[in-house]
């Protein structure tokens, strides 16, 4: 009898065929709503709904409903647009820099990551934008266009300024990208529709034919833009780091902050992408593309960003030991020990000691540990941004001006409305999208299927 087996674990089980992936993942476009679906996307429109009031108190009334002071001039806002944008990292990175690689574990999950990318934009381009109080008035200075009022021109010194060049092209080559990799599939979902919904995908398929010269160009589009953004993976979350590392307060002033940027933005991106992919598997029944395999990588790549996360927090404390600066000093013994003990150990505990527990091969090939440690790290990365924020800024060089932070209800309220449109949009595009690469499946099907590993 002669045994044979595999290197790796195959990346498609269940013995699928060519016809199979595409009746797999077509069949949730097709078919009416589940009730999981429904009852899902109803607690998401339901948030969205509650937060929309915050949202617009604020537009109303102006950011004085928001609990700020004139010492914590930047707080829950800000936390949350660097958290939003460190959640669109992963996206880019999975779709982009693992094409770039070969990784062929990659296309399962890639589009559901992509989708990911541009939600979690929108949803961070939200904050700077209410952050301006009356955007109607003022959003556009952000812009560099020629005005006529005078000789005021757009600050290109300023750190706020480069986040606008940053998100707004992370956005756009992020958008192209996912799309361009839909197409094949709207094709696929065309052919097998009929009346209005096959001249919708129709429409949105742009006329692809399947021919040889069209994948040709396909496979060359999608290698000039994963060239295009690869580069976006580093530069975006460094410059957003560049709105504290630029400045000269004690905590922020530092070189670390673009590598622990990006570091961290990863961490989390890939936490969010395995939160949404477990529920995915499971509510589309689609167990059998992502596999444990790919939740067993994800799961490496989140042991490897969480250690260097955790390294770039200890190298924070001895610089400040080492600099000899006491302000430097107290704003990092304040941190660990001040009235915000409780956030520095909470973001200490999930992001440093709980992805460690992926170092136990039962625990990171078990879909309720993953599930639970993927939401233990995306509170602890939220943490990670209040705490750099608040602690930072709410002891000031005068004693006199010390004053601690307070969220008020448009603070929170603003938050969830950001949840709500993040889901509503992730449901509405599984439900009418198809969620994984049915053409990248197919490509890597023989390779690395059940079948190919027999």
């Amino acid at each position: 009898m002669q045994v044979t087996s595999s290197v790796r674990q195959p990346l498609v089980t269940g013995g699928k065929t060519y016809h199979d992936v595409t009746h797999d993942v077509s069949r949730q476009v097709e078919g009416k709503p589940s009730l999981a679906w429904f009852l899902a996307f109803l607690t998401a429109v339901g948030t969205l709904a509650i937060g929309f009031i915050a949202v617009a108190a604020t537009v109303w009334e102006g950011i004085g409903m928001w609990g700020l002071n004139k010492t914590v001039g930047w707080a829950w806002d800000i936390t949350n647009f660097v958290w939003w944008v460190g959640i669109g990292h992963a996206g880019t990175l999975i779709s982009a820099v693992l094409l770039l690689f070969r990784q062929k574990w990659r296309t399962s999950i890639n589009r559901a990551a992509e989708a990911m990318t541009i939600f979690a934009v929108i949803c961070a381009a939200m904050f700077p934008v209410l952050h301006m109080g009356r955007p109607w008035l003022g959003a556009y200075w952000a812009l560099p266009l020629p005005n006529t009022f005078g000789s005021l021109w757009v600050n290109f010194n300023s750190p706020l300024l480069w986040d606008v060049f940053a998100i707004s092209t992370y956005f756009s080559v992020s958008l192209v990208f996912w799309y361009i990799g839909l197409i094949p599939d709207f094709a696929t979902i065309r052919d097998r529709a009929t009346g209005l919904r096959k001249t919708i995908y129709g429409a949105l398929s742009f006329g692809w034919d399947g021919a040889a010269k069209t994948w040709m160009r396909y496979e060359s589009v999608s290698l000039i833009l994963a060239g295009l953004a690869t580069p976006l993976v580093l530069s975006v979350h460094t410059i957003v780091s560049f709105d504290f590392a630029t400045s000269v307060i004690p905590g922020w002033h530092t070189t670390i902050f673009p590598p622990y940027f990006v570091a961290g933005a990863i961490f989390s991106g890939f936490a969010m992408v395995l939160t949404l992919m477990i529920i995915t598997r499971k509510v589309f029944k689609l167990e059998d593309y992502i596999t444990m395999g790919h939740i067993e990588l994800m799961n490496i790549v989140i042991i490897i960003t969480g250690s260097i996360v955790g390294i770039a927090y200890i190298t924070e404390f001895f610089i400040a030991w080492y600099s000899g600066v006491e302000a430097e000093q107290y704003a990092f013994i304040n941190r660990a020990t001040g009235p915000y003990w409780w956030a520095y150990w909470s973001m200490m505990t999930c992001n440093v000691i709980s992805p460690q527990l992926f170092w136990f091969k039962k625990i990171r090939t078990s879909i309720v540990a993953t599930f639970a440690l993927s939401i233990v790290v995306n509170i602890g990365m939220w943490f990670e941004r209040f705490v750099i924020i608040v602690t930072s800024l709410h002891r000031d060089f005068l004693p006199s001006s010390w004053a601690m932070f307070y969220p008020s209800w448009a603070d929170v309220g603003v938050y969830l409305f950001t949840f709500g449109l993040f889901f509503t949009l992730f449901f509405l595009f599984a439900k009418f999208f198809p969620v994984i690469n049915m053409a990248e499946v197919k490509s890597v099907l023989k390779s690395s299927s059940e079948k190919a590993a027999k």
